[in-house]
């Protein structure tokens, strides 16, 4: 009867050594201290999403635009500088355009996009806020390959921005930012009109 009494005493320290906080999903990982304690860490799971935005904002020819995105941290602080810091994150978006239907007789598409992004921030609050910088390049699919005026010639976009914004409240949870974006097919179409975006988001840190 030894077998399940020892399984079930490790049960409990493993259970009593579990980090507070740790939660499904998690990665937990184990060192033998110094006095021969055991202590587990939880690392977040690579899959666990860390922030979302929504987006609005106008593009060329009146198209107005819509849309949220799913970020993951890449957890990097490459050159920093000062109390700078260059980090990065990969953002997973979705958008609903709409426009006049023109001469190509359609009005609205949809969009998804899939963009990794450098961000150079500050790592401490001054004034109650972290101001950032932010680049990024990515791809994007669209639903059909015109709109309004616009025959973009093939439903495959890469897309570049730039951006600016503030995170604020506590520990930075809350996000305001302005994009400039750029979209187009790289001339692999047949024509290669683009299309430019402003977009005011809003997004939140877990």
């Amino acid at each position: 009867m030894r077998a399940p009494a020892t399984s079930f005493v490790l049960g409990l320290a493993l259970c009593s050594a579990c980090p507070i906080g740790a939660q499904a999903g998690d990665t937990l990982t184990g060192e033998i201290g110094t006095g021969g304690d055991v202590r587990l860490t939880a690392d977040a799971s690579p899959l666990r999403i860390d922030a979302f935005a929504v987006e609005a904002g106008s593009g060329d020819d009146g198209i107005g635009r819509g849309g949220l995105a799913l970020q993951w941290d890449l957890r990097v602080k490459w050159l920093p500088v000062g109390d700078w810091y260059l980090g990065g994150y990969f953002e997973l978006s979705a958008s609903y355009w709409q426009g006049d239907e023109g001469r190509t007789g359609t009005g609205s598409l949809g969009e998804l996009g899939l963009t990794p992004v450098l961000r150079f921030q500050k790592a401490s609050m001054t004034y109650g806020v972290l101001p950032y910088l932010e680049a990024g390049v990515g791809v994007h699919g669209m639903t059909n390959d015109q709109l309004g005026d616009k025959d973009f010639s093939t439903e495959i976009a890469f897309g570049s921005h730039g951006g600016i914004g503030i995170r604020f409240g506590d520990r930075g949870r809350f996000e305001l930012g302005y994009r400039y974006q750029h979209l187009s097919n790289l001339s692999i179409g047949d024509s290669n009109p683009g299309i430019n975006f402003h977009l005011v988001r809003l997004g939140y840190h877990f």
